[in-house]
Order: C-alpha cells, then structure tokens, then sequence
C-alpha cells in the first residue's frame, strides 16, 4: 500500500499542545471551531481522507464529528481513540494535567458512546497511549469489549503508543488475545528522524499485514531550527540542505524521510492552519534518495533521551 498523509486533530481541538513551534492565532473555541472546519476542507479537497482524533484533544472529537455529520462523506477513513480525558476545559495556562489515562472498562464504555457517531465512516477506534503499567494489557474484561466492537462494527482496533519502551508495548500488544482471535490491527507509533528506535518493529508489524500509522512526524516542533536545542544543529544542517535541494520545508523533509525510510500506511500531519497543511502536503511531490535517507538515519538520537527531553516540553 502506498503511504497517504492523513490529519490528526491534536492541535486543531484545543488551544494549548505540547508544541515548540507556535502560531499566533485566536484561541477562542469559536475561532478554533472555524479553524478546524476550514482545515478539515481545504485536507479533504488536497486528497487527505484519513482523519485521527481522541475525546482527549479537546474539542477534535467533537469537531470532527460536526464536520463528518454535515459534509457526509462517503471515502474518508476516520480514526479515534478512548482512555484519556481532556481537564484543562479551554482554560489557558491551565496549571493541571491537561489529559488524564484512564484504561478501564467504564472509560471505554462512557468514551465509546460519543466516539460511535463517526461510525459508518470510522474505521479505527484506538486504545490511548497504552503502556506496560496502565493495566491495558492485564485487563481481560476491556479486551473481550473492544473485540465485540470490532465484530459488531467490522472496524479495526488499534493502540497507540510514546515513550522509550515503545517496541516493548508493541510487542505486548501483539500477545493479546481473545478465544484466539488477536485485538489489535492497528498501531500508531512516533518515528521520526530523531526518533528511530522503533523502526525494526514497524517494519514486521507491516510483513505482517498490521496498519502502522506514524504520529509526531515533527517531533513536536524540535525537527524546526530552535537556539534551545543546540545539540540538533548537525541535523538542522542537513535538512536544510534537502530543503533547499527540493525547493520544500523542514517539515515535508521530515515528512518525506518517514515515507521513504519506513512506508507505513499513514503518516499523520499535525497541521493547526491550511497553510501548515499544505507546507506538509509538499512531502508528496519529491523522493529522498538513498544516500540522504541513509544519512537522516545516522543522525537519530538515543531514545532515552529523545523522551525525556518532550517530557520537559510546556502545553502552549
């Protein structure tokens, strides 16, 4: 299959996300509604069709309902997820956590009677950010739930994942079953130049016929030349070189770079304006050749590190 660019609505549903690089635009719900709408047009009439929201990204759930309720189309490949709930209720600065993980029986049960109004056009309904301590694993009653949705609705079930240990929750993942028939289809991942730890993996789960959809292609923000993040300046070098080789962003180097290297399914824009979006769409129009692919490989960080530098990133 050949890798599409889709859109995630992290940054579109909510005023403040963890994001380095900022867009100075109104942060009223209202203004945001506009935004999101007008995005998700200008995505659709580009030649995106596949659209990834979470109840946790603010109002993204609710805004890429309101658009697939009114615009009925009938192509696009919707994804959501369930576990996390979004507390900073459009309050800026808000001094709390902004999400909150809650991988029980309940939180799927209360998030999936929002999440099913995308249905017949969502076809991925994800677990949040599982990891190896959040008890998603363990929990017996939660994976027979979400293999009825799957057999009631005909939709894939995935999870997505962050952190250094990554490659092991994947391959936890992968145990999991029920009456011998496997939950999860679908993993979404972060990978991207910095971050290439779990590239071995992503590329047996697609021998394997999984879907492997790659979020955080900007490594939130950090792939952008910034004075705070001196120890990337080799990397800002060369992807600058291919920028201005291919006569494109940063970003659609990123961007590039995930599609050659690895050819998932999807890669995931983060875009919060049409202009972004189209600055990502670039990725689409050129190829990196062996040799810069080989060499954006060299430059990755450890994955330690990489991690627990986003944790020190501020919602902004």
């Amino acid at each position: 299959m050949k890798t599409q660019l889709g859109l995630g609505l992290a940054a579109i549903g909510r005023p403040e996300y963890i994001n380095i690089k900022k867009e100075n635009i109104n942060q009223s719900e209202t203004a945001f509604r506009e935004n999101a709408m007008r995005v998700l047009d200008n995505a659709y009439s580009s030649g995106i069709r596949m659209f990834d929201t979470a109840p946790s990204y603010g109002k993204g759930e609710s805004f890429l309902i309101d658009w697939q309720t009114s615009r009925q189309h009938q192509d696009v490949f919707l994804s959501t997820k369930w576990g996390y709930t979004y507390m900073a209720n459009w309050e800026l600065g808000y001094a709390g956590k902004h999400e909150i993980k809650e991988h029980s029986s309940a939180k799927l049960l209360e998030q999936w009677q929002t999440s099913k109004q995308l249905l017949p056009q969502l076809k991925l309904y994800q677990v949040h950010s599982a990891t190896l301590d959040s008890g998603i694993f363990e929990n017996k009653t939660v994976h027979r739930q979400l293999l009825e949705i799957k057999k009631e609705t005909g939709l894939k079930i995935g999870i997505t994942t962050s952190g250094a240990q990554q490659s092991e929750i994947i391959e936890k993942a992968l145990e999991i079953e029920v009456d011998n028939e496997a939950v999860f289809d679908s993993f979404q991942v972060t990978y991207n130049v910095f971050e290439q730890s779990t590239f071995a993996i992503l590329k047996q789960l697609l021998d394997m016929q999984k879907t492997v959809i790659v979020k955080e292609a900007m490594a939130n923000g950090r792939v952008f030349p910034n004075d705070v993040f001196s120890h990337y300046l080799d990397m800002y070098g060369v992807l600058k070189t291919l920028s201005k080789k291919y006569k494109v962003g940063v970003d659609a180097v990123a961007i590039r770079f995930i599609i050659d290297s690895l050819q998932p399914d999807f890669v995931l824009s983060g875009a919060l304006t049409t202009q972004q979006l189209q600055d990502n769409l670039k990725a689409l129009s050129f190829h990196l050749n062996p040799t810069e692919i080989q060499q954006l490989k060299t430059m990755a960080c450890k994955s330690n590190a990489y991690w627990s530098e986003r944790s020190e990133l501020h919602w902004q």
